[in-house]
């Protein structure tokens, strides 16, 4: 009997040390980025406090741009001509791997010499004036025909996108020049549990070139990158923790351990009561 209760001792202090060792590589597999998603650090212990932030870019008109053009006035039959193109679309083929097809007002376009084409004023240059200086322009010239006309302009075809480890990617349309990037990634659905938060890149187009930063949002930093306010075509790419393969390869390597572990253990168990 003292030999059975001593072997069964053993027995029960191998199947604690196998439990612990599987408990112990469990806890490991879970990937460091999970414990990296408090955003804006900073070392100063004192709030409330000020920080230095950015300031958002005015957008100027440019060509191929689209405008939302609404004139109210006080003859509505005047009004729905000149906010036909606001009102009728143009159908839109499905994308690939996207939702169903949908449909995109018409419009206003900015043609290769800066003029848009409305009626009964023809032909306005437009490029390079911000959205308030176009509507002053629109405004002063339908006045000659309309009385106490109210012109609105806004930006059809300005849009950002969201690549990598987002919980949406996709192509999201910019409202205006006073998005954040804070705001871009809620739109997107934030970030997934193994993105890094520590180097987003922020691909611009600036000048006629492709521009490249990184923003770091663990740090109270961001306020003031020149990227915290999102720009028509910007892509902003959230890279992966760690690359999906290695951390396959280590959870295999994880698994052929914790079964080496388990085999060992159930020789010597067999040992204890077999020999």
């Amino acid at each position: 009997m003292p030999d059975f209760y001593s072997r069964l001792c053993k027995v029960l202090f191998l199947l604690g040390s196998l439990f612990l060792l599987m408990y112990t590589c469990a806890c490991t597999s879970k990937t460091p980025s999970t414990q990296r998603i408090a955003y804006f650090q900073t070392k100063s212990p004192i709030y409330p406090r000020s920080i230095e932030t950015s300031k958002p870019e005015v957008s100027r008109i440019s060509q191929d741009d689209l405008l939302a053009i609404t004139v109210s006035s006080l003859n509505k039959e005047s009004n729905e001509i000149l906010n036909f193109s606001n009102v009728n679309s143009l159908a839109m083929a499905t994308t690939a791997g996207g939702g169903g097809g949908g449909s995109q007002p018409i419009g206003y376009a900015v043609d290769s010499l800066g003029t848009i084409s409305m009626p009964f004023i023809g032909k306005q240059y437009v490029m390079g004036l911000t959205l308030p200086m176009a509507e002053e322009k629109i405004r002063l010239a339908i006045e000659k025909v309309l009385k106490d006309p109210a012109v609105s302009i806004r930006f059809m075809n300005h849009k950002f996108t969201v690549l990598g480890e987002a919980n949406r990617v996709g192509i999201f349309s910019l409202v205006d020049d006073r998005t954040t990037l804070i705001e871009a990634l809620s739109i997107a659905g934030d970030l997934t549990d193994n993105a890094r938060r520590d180097s987003l890149t922020i691909i611009r187009y600036k000048n006629g070139l492709r521009e490249i930063g990184t923003v770091n949002l663990l740090n109270q930093d961001v306020f003031a990158s020149p990227y915290f306010y999102v720009k028509n075509g910007d892509v902003i790419y959230v890279a992966p923790y760690r690359d999906n393969m290695s951390t396959t390869t280590e959870q295999r390597m994880r698994r052929l351990q914790i079964g080496i572990s388990l085999v060992t253990t159930l020789l010597v168990i067999s040992n204890f009561f077999f020999r």
